[in-house]
């Protein structure tokens, strides 16, 4: 049975920009209410302002990394919509540079915003989900999530780990209303590559050249994105590639499973050789 997002309420975290807030607005078109989750409070009151349909909208300026600030979103979202059909995490940082060159306090901040987030926000607002006829759980992993790449030990950890969650917790709960779609992006054109962190002991001007290089390869935009997104979340599908990259790398990864790592550090190019020959 397909979800009808006519007067579903939605919280969707990462909604200040990026495929975030695309998502935001072509729900508020297919007749979703809003609540928008992010610590941007510019960037939401952007995206806001796009959302031209006649839908209830809510604003949540939330530190994704603070667990407290997760637990009270629900509480929040439903004394303005009176309840929450889906759950959209969809937030998510980048760290630049080798394992070697990590420090503890980079590799956690990344995980808890890619990783721990999600589990936290799926703890929060399971009780209110289950109150729902018809819930929708969907987190986005990446083609990082399929896949390791050099020079993102971190990131790629983040997304393999959202989706052992997410595929352990659909097993969980299947037997309730509550649906788990899992989505690899493969290379959508936002911001992440250009906001990343640079960890402490990689050069910056390298690192520079190495995103510079990477920023080449993604070719999605996130409008089409959030309409792929949206429409595999309408027919719960349970998985869901963005961009024809996606495809091509899940495929090799299926039938060369050591060959696709080879072929993924040639495709990651300059950033990935910078990177590991700064280590």
């Amino acid at each position: 049975m397909n979800f009808d997002l006519r007067n579903a309420v939605v919280a969707l975290t990462g909604a200040a920009s990026g495929i975030g807030a695309e998502l935001a607005v072509q729900l508020g078109h297919a007749g979703a209410h809003l609540a928008l989750i992010d610590r941007d409070a510019e960037g939401l009151a952007a995206t806001r302002m796009r959302i031209n349909a006649d839908v209830r909208v809510s604003c949540h300026l939330t530190d994704l990394s603070d667990k407290q600030a997760i637990a009270a979103l629900p509480e929040a979202v439903a004394a303005v919509h009176g309840g929450v059909n889906m759950l959209i995490s969809n937030a998510g940082v980048a760290l630049v540079g080798s394992f070697y060159d990590y420090g503890e306090t980079d590799f956690e901040w990344l995980m808890n915003i890619n990783f721990w987030a999600g589990v936290h926000l799926s703890r929060a607002f399971l009780p209110r989900l289950s109150q729902a006829p018809t819930a929708q759980i969907v987190y986005v992993s990446s083609v990082y999530g399929i896949i390791g790449v050099p020079g993102n030990v971190a990131y790629c950890a983040s997304k393999f780990a959202i989706r052992g969650f997410a595929e352990a917790l659909r097993q969980e709960i299947k037997h309730t209303g509550i649906g788990v779609t899992i989505v690899h992006p493969g290379g959508v054109n936002t911001n992440i590559a250009r906001t990343a962190r640079i960890a402490a002991e990689t050069d910056p001007a390298i690192a520079r050249e190495g995103i510079a290089q990477f920023q080449k390869l993604l070719r999605t935009t996130p409008t089409s994105a959030a309409a792929t997104i949206i429409k595999g979340i309408q027919r719960r599908h349970q998985r869901v590639l963005i961009g024809a990259d996606a495809y091509v790398i899940d495929g090799f990864k299926r039938l060369m499973p050591l060959q696709s790592e080879n072929l993924m550090a040639k495709l990651a190019g300059g950033i990935t050789r910078s990177l590991t020959q700064s280590g």
